[in-house]
């Protein structure tokens, strides 16, 4: 049995250990202990973190992509626990697309991967984001329009150009994530991407690029010649 927090000499304990140590010194479940901050009744910080972590498999991505309401499924989880919990995985994705973002500039797909897949990586629906460029390919706006299974009824022209007329865009690229992981399109992803494109066309708005974000990927459809 592990021992309870106060059996712990205190030079030992998660918090006074990374004071002292670089965080790599400690383990995953000591360092969801330190977000969690104390224990319960006779079980320690790192016990309840434990049991946190076991409750999604031992996998850190799983944990990631937990609503805050599944993260209080584990005893001594309450709302400020999930909350801390959900808002360091947050950090750590903005952290991760920062370099990305540290540029407006979009010169590639890989640039639209880098500035949105850390963000959409763990997401569990579909969200589909325009991004609204100037003539230098910057970009000006930056949205999430849906969220849900991409379809053409979901996706419709004019919430997609609504934006880029407003705000007088010359192109956008669309993007949006698999929550499988396979960046792979599907029939649906291409005929909404043929859709889009007929109507820039008739907009003189073109669309550049529909890029589908997967775990550790993208597909450009605008490489695949859909996109012209």
């Amino acid at each position: 049995m592990s021992p309870h927090l106060h059996e712990i000499p205190a030079s030992e304990r998660p918090r006074e250990r990374l004071l002292r140590l670089r965080p790599e010194a400690l383990s995953t479940a000591e360092l969801l202990a330190v977000l969690l901050g104390s224990g319960t009744a006779g079980r320690s910080a790192v016990e309840v973190a434990g049991e946190l972590l076991a409750a999604f498999g031992g996998s850190l991505r799983r944990l990631a992509r937990a609503e805050a309401v599944e993260l209080q499924r584990t005893g001594g989880v309450g709302p400020a626990r999930a909350t801390a919990v959900a808002a360091a995985f947050a950090l750590g994705r903005r952290m991760e697309a920062e370099p990305a973002r540290a540029t407006s500039r979009i010169r590639s797909p890989a640039d639209v991967y880098g500035r949105l897949g850390p963000l959409l990586r763990d997401r569990r629906q579909e969200e589909f984001w325009v991004l609204y460029l100037d003539t230098q390919s910057h970009v000006v706006l930056e949205r999430c329009l849906t969220i849900g299974l991409l379809n053409s009824s979901l996706v419709h022209p004019r919430e997609v150009f609504g934006p880029a007329i407003a705000a007088a865009c010359a192109s956008l690229i669309v993007a949006h994530n698999h929550p499988s992981g396979d960046p792979e399109p599907s029939p649906e992803d291409i005929a909404v991407t043929c859709q889009l494109v007929e109507s820039g066309k008739l907009l003189g708005i073109p669309v550049r690029d529909h890029v589908v974000l997967g775990d550790c990927g993208y597909v450009s459809l605008s490489e695949r010649g859909l996109c012209r």
